[in-house]
């Protein structure tokens, strides 16, 4: 639904519980827990990031009992139409001393 390649997926609590991670095996004794077994209650908060897309997205939990019958969950609002992977980072160099300004140390003796 959310087109998400690896997510890390986190309570916005500043606590930093990892409710998912693209880590292989690293949380997967929660995938058949509640969300109820992690505090989260109508009003929580989630954050959603995945890093090889660049893509983050809070979550808002709102309790409802006015779903449709054998409907656990509804997404409400509005997903980026495109998601693409993260652009590559253009080459850095090395700077020291100094500013980039493609200057060569000078080879003088001073004669």
């Amino acid at each position: 639904k959310f087109a998400m390649v690896a997510p890390d997926v986190q309570i916005d609590d500043g606590k930093g519980t990892i409710l998912i991670s693209s880590e292989e095996g690293e949380t997967e004794g929660n995938n058949h827990r509640k969300l109820s077994d992690f505090g989260i209650r109508n009003g929580s908060r989630l954050q959603a990031d995945d890093f090889l897309q660049d893509y983050t997205l809070l979550i808002n939990v709102l309790h409802s009992e006015d779903l449709e019958k054998d409907v656990e969950f509804e997404v409400v609002g509005d997903a980026p139409e495109r998601i693409g992977p993260k652009p590559s980072e253009p080459t850095s160099r090395n700077i020291s001393n100094g500013s980039d300004d493609g200057a060569q140390p000078s080879t003088s003796t001073g004669n």
